[in-house]
């Protein structure tokens, strides 16, 4: 399997101050190891990691990952973008 996931840390302005791509193992896992740039504003930051490059969250109100020919629907799953805290100090 070739997933990848995309990882975003977002300072204290809202400044994307970290953004990058990692590998993704088969069961969804992943390990990305980062330093916060200088430029990074101390305070309240947020993590995410949302899988690379494919539609992962339907929000058009259609399935469009499975043909509607009678197949058991997956169930859908949350358009909330997964955030952790990440407190910035210096």
């Amino acid at each position: 399997m070739n997933a990848r996931i995309q990882v975003s840390v977002t300072d204290a302005s809202g400044a994307e101050v970290v953004k990058a791509t990692t590998a993704m193992n088969d069961a969804g896992g992943f390990s990305y190891t980062f330093v916060v740039p200088l430029r990074a504003v101390a305070g309240d930051a947020v993590v995410t990691a949302v899988p690379y490059n494919i539609d992962w969250c339907d929000d058009t109100g259609r399935n469009n990952r499975v043909a509607a020919s009678g197949d058991v629907l997956p169930e859908r799953v949350s358009c909330v973008i997964p955030m952790q805290p990440l407190a910035i100090t210096r």
